[in-house]
């Protein structure tokens, strides 16, 4: 009598057992079906986000052959409108802040994470970087195109930096650098970073195209000096005014 009262317990202790077991497998079940299901759902959002390619119908020109200011050019008005002394290092350049500006995201630019210079620029540096922003904006806006920040890769250098990327095999990365005076910064042109979240997006060569349309109107204007650094993979700007 004992021994059937034990496997009747017995047995109920399997089938309960195997009632939880198939409970965790039915939440296991769900939970996964939910997660492929927000998955695809997520996949099918950012197709659904961009797929339309547009472009700006401006012409295209060579980079090489308008963006050519020499290093030489670029020194001159650098020296001239730029910090007097260039800094040794980072402390000295925190004492001189007071002459310059601090640069930061906005809406129209990114600045980069930088590891060889430091976000400042002479006053008239910043504004002119500020116009290329807004110039860069003002053309997407006026054809009808998604907005993108352009980021800001290098902006004021010490001696130090300069050492540093020397070192590092920077072949741009000369001992007298128009970075160092506060007047000089690079932007990209092979990273752009979409705001608008719309089903239409731009072919980073075609932002290119945007972007160096406004340098060259600031170039004729004369208020910049642009060199097209195809190895670094940005232009190199130094105002003039």
């Amino acid at each position: 009598m004992l021994n059937h009262i034990e496997q009747l317990l017995n047995i109920k202790l399997v089938l309960q057992q195997a009632g939880l077991i198939l409970v965790l497998a039915g939440l296991i079940f769900v939970f996964s079906a939910c997660r492929n299901h927000s998955s695809e759902h997520s996949t099918r959002s950012t197709q659904l986000i961009e797929d339309t390619m547009v472009s700006y119908p401006g012409r295209t020109f060579s980079y090489k052959q308008k963006f050519n200011d020499t290093q030489a050019k670029q020194e001159q008005a650098a020296k001239a409108i730029g910090l007097a002394t260039p800094p040794q290092n980072r402390q000295e350049a925190a004492r001189m802040r007071s002459q310059l500006k601090l640069i930061k995201s906005n809406e129209n630019y990114i600045v980069d994470s930088l590891t060889h210079s430091i976000p400042y620029l002479v006053p008239a540096a910043a504004a002119e970087l500020e116009r290329i922003g807004e110039g860069f904006a003002d053309i997407l806006q006026r054809n009808g195109l998604p907005h993108y920040q352009f980021y800001v890769t290098s902006v004021l250098r010490t001696k130090e930096d300069i050492k540093q990327l020397q070192k590092s095999g920077n072949i741009n990365a000369t001992t007298n650098s128009c970075h160092n005076y506060g007047t000089t910064f690079d932007l990209a042109y092979f990273r752009f970073n979409k705001v608008t979240r719309t089903r239409e997006y731009m072919h980073q060569d075609n932002l290119k195209l945007v972007l160096g349309q406004v340098l060259l109107n600031e170039q004729r204007a004369g208020r910049i000096y642009v060199k097209y650094e195809w190895k670094q993979a940005c232009f190199h700007i130094t105002v003039r005014e």
